[in-house]
C-alpha cells in the first residue's frame, strides 16, 4: 500500500548526516522504502561536506551532534546551496545555532513516518 508522502519523496536524492550507526541505518530503511536515494550516511562535517560537494542533495536529514562535532558547517552549505533540510536531534529545537531557528526540528527518538512526512512537507514545497 502507497503512502502520500512516498510519492512525493520517490527518486528523490536525501542526503543523511547522523553519526549513530544504527539510527543511520533506520533513517536509511524508512527513506529507502519511500522510494528515496540515499546519499551518504555521512558521520561528520568533513564527510558530509564532502558528499555535498560530489552530488547535490534534493533534501538533507542533519543531525545537530556528530560524536561532540556540531554539523552547523553542513547546515551553512546546505543553505548557501539552497537544499532544505530538516534537522533530528536529542535536543529539539533548543539546540539548534543561530541563523537556523527557522528549520524543521524531529525530536528524537522519532517515527519513520514522522520522518517521511516531515521530509514530503520539504520537498512538496
Amino acid at each position: 500500500m502507497s503512502h502520500p508522502d512516498e510519492a512525493l519523496l520517490r527518486g528523490r536524492r536525501i542526503l543523511i548526516v547522523e553519526d549513530e550507526a544504527l539510527v543511520a541505518m533506520l533513517v536509511e530503511d524508512a527513506l529507502l522504502d519511500a522510494g528515496c536515494r540515499i546519499i551518504g550516511p555521512a558521520a561528520t562535517v568533513a564527510e558530509a561536506l564532502a558528499l555535498l560537494e560530489a552530488e547535490l542533495p534534493e533534501a538533507a536529514v542533519l543531525d545537530l551532534n556528530l560524536s561532540g562535532e556540531a554539523s552547523t558547517p553542513v547546515a551553512d552549505a546546505l543553505v548557501q546551496q539552497g537544499v532544505p533540510f530538516l534537522v533530528a536531534s536529542g535536543y529539539g529545537a533548543a539546540g539548534l545555532p543561530e541563523g537556523h531557528r527557522g528549520v524543521p526540528v524531529l525530536a528524537k527518538p522519532y517515527d519513520p513516518g514522522e520522518l517521511t512526512a516531515a521530509l514530503a512537507r520539504l520537498c512538496g514545497a
